[in-house]
């Protein structure tokens, strides 16, 4: 059994500490890939929970991989992020502060591809043209590390 479902068939949508990685893969460092979710129907950030026994890196690097169909050939740590900055509440009502282990990918290989359901789409955005319904924690994400402090 997957340990989030686990945790929330004992909790119920009460809020939880949830752990994990999120991966920025770029493309001639000015363009992002970005998911459009299937739960909130926002574009994010691939990423996810980590999964017991697994480190930080193995999170992002099978995360990346079940939701793009993508590989690393490396990542780079950038940052930790978590606070009240990072709660959020899915359609579902599931409360989380996130913790979240940020890298970033140092180029990738594989056939980018829709493979587990939690998207309807990939693809790549410049940085000047990101969708308006982007979630708010890779919002967060890039003012921090990607826009020199300027407000989207």
């Amino acid at each position: 059994m997957n340990y989030v479902r686990e945790i929330r068939s004992l909790v119920g949508n009460k809020p939880i500490i949830l752990v994990g990685s999120t991966i920025v893969v770029l493309k001639n460092k000015n363009k992002v890939l970005l998911q459009h979710r299937s739960d909130t129907k926002e574009w994010g950030l691939p990423g996810g929970s980590m999964e017991l026994g697994e480190d930080l890196q193995q999170t992002a690097e099978r995360e990346l991989f079940e939701e793009t169909g993508l590989r690393s050939k490396g990542l780079k740590f950038i940052d930790v992020l978590s606070g009240k900055d990072f709660y959020f509440k899915y359609p579902n009502g599931d409360e989380v502060y996130n913790v979240i282990c940020v890298y970033e990918s140092e180029g990738t290989f594989g056939k980018l591809q829709l493979t587990d359901g939690e998207s309807l789409a990939l693809e790549y955005f410049s940085f000047n043209k990101l969708p308006l319904n982007l979630d708010s924690r890779a919002k967060k994400i890039f003012e921090k590390h990607y826009f020199n402090n300027e407000s989207m």
